[in-house]
């Protein structure tokens, strides 16, 4: 028997903050709940593409949330193309096995050209003027304009960014029920990333989450109960567990410092150059690609690698292998960060010449991700009148640049991408019990199979 189904990824759930969530641990009591050994490496786009496909990184080819196009000689960060992402996807197979079967996928990475039935990504517009304008991506495109008619505008600024917060994954959750109304699809792929923020803002033992928790318990009960009464059965999934970090390492720096970073002078502020640099790192939260453009210096930088405080290990291509991350578009070297540490990706030395887009929120030019985007610098007087003015600005016409993200990366406090020593740090697969063949603990890439049971039972 078919039986229609919601997953709902809640993403940085684990098991002692579900302890906190007093209607989602009701709603786990009648269920089953799975540990989950994480994808390696544990981010988003990893994680996302080894549930949908049952494959590592080595298979499907998403080995981080960025890594470096060696042919263009840049670096790739948050891209949207689900062509990148190889192996065939959950919902092909199903839709192979199931009559009339379709997929929503809503805001789950790699969602622009996929072959899912409905689709909704955040998709900025940028006009020839130099605009960014906030907006969405559809698919069918018909569902854009009678979405945000019907819910208003994808309010972006809480999906990233020192504004990140409930909002989105609110929007996000009545954009499932909008789309469940309309089209009853068979399998309905839901991304709710608002305990991300705060993680990675305070950490996971932070008194300060609280009202995360609970603001997130509250729209996780209405999803599943809104859903529930549709006959439609839930499973809750996680990517990973945020862990407490303290630690920031600058890979760059260091290689910066051995003479293997270029540095172009850009209007009197540095810029790496990826292309004619002879080692750098591409760092995504807890692990590091790093590239080299010699070979011969292999050696030399896994030396400096490993005598640094704070990383756990080095991977060279043929150690890769083991964590399933060996692949044409991994670094020749991936470090891998210790307990409570974490990479920047930066590079400069000088706060005062860093790039104009570092104290910004800018996903795409940094050559790494950013958690301290998050932020706003603290040493700013009346911030809140600032970003008003630029806005204002920004409305009129008008260019500028919204500086307020911090360069301290030790503000920081939580982080992920390692593989954690405790599975109470592990994601989580809760599910109806009568999916009795699945071990208490299992590995990323058998989420693939639960998933296709639980529709296709």
């Amino acid at each position: 028997m078919n039986k229609r189904t919601a997953v709902l990824n809640v993403v940085g759930l684990t098991a002692p903050l579900i302890e906190r969530m007093p209607r989602l641990r009701e709603f786990a009591k009648a269920r089953r709940v799975i540990s989950i050994v994480p994808a390696f490496p544990a981010v988003t786009c990893t994680a996302q593409s080894t549930y949908l496909t049952g494959l590592s990184a080595a298979e499907h080819g998403i080995v981080g949330n960025g890594w470096y196009d060696r042919e263009l000689a840049e670096v790739h960060f948050w891209k949207q193309s689900n062509h990148l992402v190889r192996g065939r996807k959950l919902w092909e197979e199903l839709r192979e096995n199931i009559p009339g079967f379709t997929c929503a996928k809503l805001f789950w990475w790699y969602n622009m050209y996929s072959t899912a039935d409905y689709s909704i990504t955040p998709r900025p517009i940028y006009p020839a003027d130099g605009r960014k304008i906030f907006d969405i991506y559809t698919s069918p495109f018909e569902i854009r304009p009678a979405i945000k008619r019907d819910l208003g505008e994808f309010p972006f600024r809480s999906f990233w960014g020192p504004g990140a917060g409930i909002a989105s994954s609110r929007w996000i959750a009545d954009s499932a029920k909008w789309i469940e109304e309309r089209y009853q699809p068979t399998l309905s792929l839901v991304y709710l990333p608002h305990l991300d923020y705060s993680l990675q803002r305070l950490g996971p033992n932070h008194p300060g989450i609280a009202s995360d928790l609970e603001q997130l318990d509250g729209l996780l009960d209405d999803l599943i109960s809104h859903l529930q009464a549709r006959e439609i059965q839930i499973a809750v999934l996680s990517e990973y567990g945020i862990t407490d970090a303290n630690q920031p390492i600058h890979l760059n720096r260091l290689f910066r410092e051995q003479r293997w970073i270029a540095i172009k002078d850009e209007l009197g502020l540095e810029m790496i150059d990826c292309g004619a640099s002879r080692v750098f790192a591409v760092a995504d939260h807890q692990v590091a690609h790093v590239y080299l453009s010699e070979q011969s210096l292999l050696p030399r930088v896994r030396e400096i690698l490993q005598s640094q405080s704070g990383i756990s290990n080095v991977l060279a291509r043929d150690e890769q292998q083991s964590l399933g991350v060996n692949h044409p578009r991994s670094g020749d070297l991936v470090a891998v960060a210790a307990e409570q540490s974490w990479f920047t990706y930066y590079y400069w030395l000088d706060d005062a010449v860093a790039p104009d887009f570092a104290r910004t929120v800018d996903i795409h030019r940094k050559v790494g991700y950013d958690p301290a985007e998050l932020f706003i610098d603290p040493r700013i007087r009346l911030p809140a009148l600032g970003i008003a003015k630029f806005l204002l600005a920004k409305k009129l016409g008008l260019r500028g640049l919204l500086n307020v993200v911090p360069l301290d990366a030790t503000l920081v406090k939580g982080s992920h991408g390692r593989v954690p020593e405790s599975p109470e740090d592990h994601p989580l697969l809760i599910i109806d019990r009568q999916e009795s063949t699945a071990a208490d603990e299992i590995p990323a890439r058998e989420v693939y199979r639960i998933l296709r049971d639980l529709c296709g039972r």
